[in-house]
């Protein structure tokens, strides 16, 4: 009996509680509905600035308020704050528990990011309104310019990438030929540079050669070996050295006086005989 008692009052607190809390939850909803119809007095006066503020109240009453978000997210696109004006939006759209909703939030979503030139992100953001309404014709006729305009800038951004891609090639070509450049003008320096050295040297070799002739500019050394050389050339011309098959000088020599020995010898040898013929007279003529 007593936990019967104990049961009774339990489910009396809670029933109790739970019609606290729907009570509360009507209040909030109340307040954020009369916000959002504050703020749409507002946006007709143009004043958007003090519409923004009561639909802020509301979201804060209610932070499942459709029409608060949707609605501000509405203002901020008047004002120009796209940013701001999908962030509400697609808060809209997440808490939208209809497909009506859904597609009210997803169409505007889609129209705002076509102001942005944000075509890529419209086109699925008007994709994910017609899944939610199929039969819109304005829906799938923005659908159709976003996709045009998606596919003009992807073949800009593709023409922008080829420019620079080519900008990048002329410029590396251009840094290759400047390096070049500056390589062979540093080589022609020190090709001149390594001229110089070696005129250098050659008029440094040319002034020992200079300490090293005579008056007459023939080197002293060589003219000194040449005299020599000039000398014993000289003797050697002076005694000819015998052809091959010929007779020296000196053997003609010795072979001259040779007969003209023995030709001497002949005559002698004639006249003796001569002497031994001839009749010596004894007495002398008067």
């Amino acid at each position: 009996m007593k936990y019967l008692a104990t049961l009774i009052v339990l489910l009396v607190s809670l029933f109790s509680f739970s019609q606290e809390e729907e009570k509360t939850q009507l209040l909030a909803l109340k307040k954020a509905n009369d916000f959002v119809y504050e703020g749409n007095n507002l946006v007709n006066e143009d004043d958007y600035v003090s519409a923004e503020m009561e639909y802020r109240k509301a979201i804060s009453e209610n932070p499942k308020s459709i029409a608060g978000a949707y609605n501000l997210g509405n203002a901020y696109y008047t004002k120009g704050s796209f940013d701001e004006a999908v962030f509400r939006l697609e808060q809209a759209a997440t808490t939208a528990t209809s497909k009506s909703e859904k597609h009210k939030a997803f169409h505007n979503i889609g129209t705002i990011l076509m102001k942005g030139k944000k075509c890529k992100e419209a086109v699925e953001a008007f994709k994910s309104a017609l899944r939610n309404n199929p039969a819109d014709d304005e829906t799938r006729y923005n659908l159709g310019l976003a996709k045009e305009c998606a596919k003009q800038q992807q073949d800009q951004e593709d023409q922008n990438k080829d420019d620079k891609e080519d900008k990048n090639e002329d410029q590396k070509d251009e840094k290759d030929n400047k390096d070049n450049k500056e390589d062979k003008e540093n080589k022609d320096k020190g090709d001149d540079e390594n001229k110089d050295d070696k005129k250098d040297e050659g008029d440094k070799d040319e002034k020992e050669g200079d300490d090293k002739k005579d008056d007459e500019g023939k080197p002293k050394d060589e003219k000194e070996d040449k005299g020599k050389d000039g000398d014993q050339d000289k003797k050697e011309q002076q005694q000819p050295k015998p052809q091959p098959g010929q007779m020296s000088p000196q053997q003609i020599k010795n072979l001259l006086e040779a007969m003209n020995n023995q030709e001497q010898a002949v005559q002698e040898k004639m006249n003796a005989e001569k002497v031994k013929g001839v009749k010596v007279k004894t007495d002398k003529d008067w």
